[in-house]
């Protein structure tokens, strides 16, 4: 009887939370079909299991965290449906989205649980792993107001309350919990091995602002952002300078393959990274599409950990925040990143006469152990000639 195993859920996550199994010992299950939801520090995934058969044992309780490689449930034999596989040729898949047959899922029945009415002090939570959480953490659940549909109270309600800071001898303290402890973890590891070196130059973005506008007038219900379009003038650099879409690992320099393209996104549980997969493959207006429909999902904590991992090049669009420069962190273990600034009218000189022009900076932290300052520099120039004479760029994409 094969265990089924807490798959890898993305890089960096060593363990997983149970918030719901989604089937009972004794269910006959099908290959792909998802058995338990987990919980990480970047998301909530339902997970399938790659083998068919019947649930003979559910290993841990709702609310525990059990680590990667660890036993999630046993299949032993039984009845399988017509076209699904044996327990013994599982599929190998760890994620949604990724089968290989095409079966009918079968979920078991779930019990919702309701918001309380007004007059009631009981609070209105689904999720095991939210109890669990605010209890370890000493969080009273009756004064807490759900962000939920109907006030349920959810994981980041009560990452809220953790966050709430706490004055102690005339000081502030505030906690480093959930996301913003991942997320400094991994930037902390950034700094600490990454000898990084930052590059800059400002562009003259009007070509840029009204290429953005011709294109989205020509076709205003798929439209194209500016991000959107930095960032595929960026893929082309990558091609041209690989160098840059790799990674270190112990004494070698692994040039990748694909381009994944991450982007920067502030969510309410904080900084998350999104991941546009094999970016290079896409037209400007399928990846501006795609990074739009990225940023709605992070937001809406819809996006799982495999839409969250596997980056290879991040951008970062720090403009929205109306400043124009950062030397911003490379997204560990990648080997580095894009920054945007704001667009703002400035003078500039064109054709010997000082005009006003829309003008942005551009910055390119990168690890100097894949390559030196003449390689950062010529992809970030290749970046800023596309930025201003976006005609031109077309014959690179």
């Amino acid at each position: 009887m094969p265990d089924f195993l807490l798959p890898d859920l993305g890089e960096g996550l060593t363990e997983g939370t149970i918030v719901t199994w989604l089937v009972a010992e004794g269910d006959t299950v099908g290959v792909d079909q998802p058995v338990v939801e987990v919980e990480t520090a970047k998301a909530a995934v339902e997970v399938p299991v790659p083998f068919a058969g019947v649930v003979t044992r559910l290993h841990g309780e709702p609310g525990q965290s059990l680590p990667v490689g660890a036993p999630l449930l046993t299949i032993g034999p039984g009845f399988a449906e017509p076209g699904v596989t044996t327990a013994s040729e599982g599929s190998g898949n760890v994620l949604i989205g990724y089968g290989t047959t095409t079966t009918t899922r079968r979920r078991r029945t779930r019990t919702v649980v309701t918001a309380p009415d007004k007059p009631s002090k009981a609070p209105g939570v689904i999720s095991p792993f939210v109890r669990k959480m605010a209890a370890d953490n000493k969080i009273d659940l009756t004064k807490l107001t759900g962000s939920g549909p109907g006030g349920i109270i959810r994981r980041a309600d009560v990452e809220a309350a953790l966050t709430v800071p706490e004055q102690r001898d005339g000081e502030t303290r505030i906690p480093l919990t959930g996301v913003r402890k991942a997320v400094a973890d991994k930037l902390t590891t950034s700094r600490r091995q990454i000898p990084e070196a930052t590059v800059w130059v400002d562009v003259d973005a009007t070509g840029l602002v009204a290429a953005r506008k011709s294109l989205n007038a020509s076709a205003p219900d798929r439209p194209v952002s500016l991000l959107g379009l930095v960032a595929r003038f960026a893929v082309a650099g990558l091609r041209k300078y690989p160098e840059l879409n790799s990674r270190v690992e112990g004494d070698e320099i692994v040039q990748l393959r694909d381009i994944n393209l991450g982007f920067a996104a502030q969510t309410d549980r904080g900084l998350v990274v999104p991941v546009v997969r094999d970016a290079g493959s896409l037209s400007t207006r399928e990846l501006s599409a795609a990074i739009g429909e990225r940023t709605t999902q992070a937001r809406e904590g819809k996006l799982g950990p495999a839409g969250l991992t596997g980056g290879t090049f991040t951008v970062n669009n720090y403009g929205v925040f109306g400043v124009d420069g950062s030397a911003a962190i490379i997204n560990h273990p990648e080997a580095a990143i894009l920054g945007i600034g704001r667009i703002i009218d400035r003078a500039w000189v064109v054709d010997g006469a000082l005009v006003a022009r829309k003008i942005c900076e551009l910055t390119l932290a990168f690890d100097h152990r894949v390559c030196d300052g003449g390689t950062a520099g010529g992809f970030l120039r290749f970046v800023a000639d596309c930025v201003e004479s976006p005609v031109t760029a077309l014959g690179e994409l």
